[in-house]
């Protein structure tokens, strides 16, 4: 792995104190009464470099959400052969684990999430990302001809996956955290092949 400069772990400690601060921001104010101008003003940096570091609000809420969906796909391409596709994507999503946030913050972040339109659009955008990197290995373990479009298995297969994770957070959201997000998962999951 190669060494960190000194100018990336300093980049990624402003990212960080950025994003913690703008976190605490939306969890006491709301995501949407707050703006990026009092991100800024409150991280101590001018506008013009928040968006040196972030693209829009909804990035700071969803920023690691594109980089769960790569730790999806190579948990999918360490499943044993021997599994059959399903139960492999299954498996391969329950090597995602948010340890971002304890899990008082990660409900207030969830229920943020799912209330807010803009928050709810961006994160379905970003699962739409993960089929781009899932895809290739089911198609892969289905043994799917790379040039036929009409072969669509691994897309909707991947899709249905990722619809019950989502499934499952939304009602983990309305349960409060009581029941563990892993078991609303293989719940949702296992009603689509009993």
């Amino acid at each position: 792995m190669p060494e960190q400069t000194l100018w990336n772990r300093t980049r990624q400690a402003v990212y960080d104190e950025i994003a913690r601060t703008a976190m605490e921001l939306f969890l006491t104010r709301g995501f949407e009464a707050t703006t990026i101008d009092d991100i800024a003003k409150a991280a101590g940096i001018s506008r013009r470099s928040f968006f040196r570091y972030f693209g829009t609000k909804e990035d700071i809420v969803l920023g690691d959400l594109a980089a769960q969906g790569e730790l999806a796909a190579r948990a999918l391409a360490e499943r044993p052969q021997s599994e059959d596709p399903w139960t492999a994507l299954r498996s391969a999503f329950h090597a995602i684990k948010d340890v971002t946030y304890d899990a008082d913050t990660m409900l207030k972040v969830s229920k943020m999430m799912y209330e807010t339109p803009s928050l709810r659009a961006r994160h379905i955008e970003k699962h739409l990302r993960w089929q781009e990197s899932l895809v290739p290995e089911l198609r892969r373990r289905l043994r799917a001809d790379p040039d036929d479009p009409l072969d669509v298995r691994a897309e909707a297969l991947v899709a249905c996956a990722i619809t019950c994770l989502d499934v499952a957070g939304e009602a983990w959201t309305r349960a409060n955290g009581a029941v563990p997000l892993e078991d609303l998962f293989d719940s949702a999951a296992a009603a689509l092949r009993p």
